[in-house]
């Protein structure tokens, strides 16, 4: 998630825009459209509202790129463009980081689209069209960069998150299948706070050995007539522990002797609640259901890592 991180509060707080159902949309399109909310979707498409949001966007997009630049950048030395490997760095949790990034920064631009009364295929043309120009972006500030490099592997990763998006939203008009993540602080940060963080904030942006991605199924959206909650999914998990360094641990930091870890992968059985489908009359816990619903929140769960036996958490977050 890193540095794209910030972008992705942004997108979230600026979706919440949109408040009505399918259904509604149907009654409000018999009506006068000047008549809705501004908090509703239009029934038909706005020209002020797609005006608004493009500018919004183009805005967003400057000050956010000029932001990166200085705060992840400009004290790194710039060279020629270039390309980078990093498919082998941090057990590959970087690359699932890449994938929750790119799709939960579409989901958010796209609903901000059907705000404006677009049709669904336009919403996500432009949507994810948006989300893809924000990913690419950063990549080519990574080519310039002596540090980094542009990685193909992130950009494969960054497509199949819009990928994930965009079939599910025009095949089903439902996300089935939604990526999440969940964090708890490792003892690892401590041997290398400048590379996994020094504080809380920086721990989640930086330390992959805390970090948890996960995949969940909502069962009901493909069984329809069973009488499993419509709130509840399945989940698997994937994460990685023992890293202080990318490719390889660290063993001197400082002037200080650092522990030799264990470097291995960890996959996750577990239920998920998607807060989003549970149903509520409140706007607010409306909007905030949505904003958490990133998250995958503390549940039971089965971890299988480093070929032992399944290891039982009666919480896991």
């Amino acid at each position: 998630m890193n540095h794209r991180f910030p972008f992705l509060i942004i997108f979230l707080l600026l979706a919440n825009f949109s408040h009505s159902t399918e259904s509604e949309e149907v009654f409000l399109t018999k009506s006068k459209a000047d008549s809705i909310s501004f908090f509703q979707n239009s029934p038909i498409p706005s020209k002020k509202r797609v005006h608004l949001l493009n500018y919004s966007i183009v805005g967003l997009y400057g000050i956010s790129m000029t932001w990166l630049y200085t705060q992840w950048y400009k004290d790194y030395p710039q060279t020629t463009f270039h390309f980078f490997n990093d498919n082998s760095e941090w057990e590959q949790m970087d690359k699932y980081a890449h994938t929750w990034d790119a799709y939960n920064i579409a989901k958010p631009l796209v609903n901000c689209y059907k705000w404006t009364g677009m049709s669904r295929e336009k919403s996500v043309l432009y949507g994810v069209g948006v989300a893809f120009l924000f990913q690419t972006s950063v990549e080519v500030f990574d080519g310039f960069s002596s540090q980094w490099g542009f990685s193909g592997g992130d950009m494969l990763a960054n497509t199949l998150g819009l990928s994930l998006y965009t079939f599910q939203e025009l095949k089903w008009q439902d996300q089935r299948l939604s990526l999440k993540f969940s964090f708890r602080q490792t003892k690892y940060s401590k041997y290398r706070p400048d590379l996994l963080g020094k504080n809380l904030p920086e721990n989640i942006l930086k330390d992959y050995n805390g970090l948890t991605h996960w995949l969940t199924i909502n069962p009901k959206s493909f069984l329809k007539s069973s009488k499993i909650p419509s709130w509840l999914s399945f989940a698997f998990g994937f994460g990685a522990e023992g890293m202080t360094g990318g490719k390889e641990n660290s063993f001197i930091f400082d002037g200080r002797k650092i522990p030799a870890f264990d470097r291995y992968k960890q996959y996750y059985f577990s239920i998920d609640v998607e807060l989003h489908r549970i149903h509520t009359r409140s706007k607010f816990l409306t909007s905030l259901f949505r904003v958490v619903n990133i998250i995958h929140l503390p549940a039971p769960a089965i971890e299988i890592s480093k070929g032992n036996k399944p290891r039982f958490h009666p919480l896991y977050f």
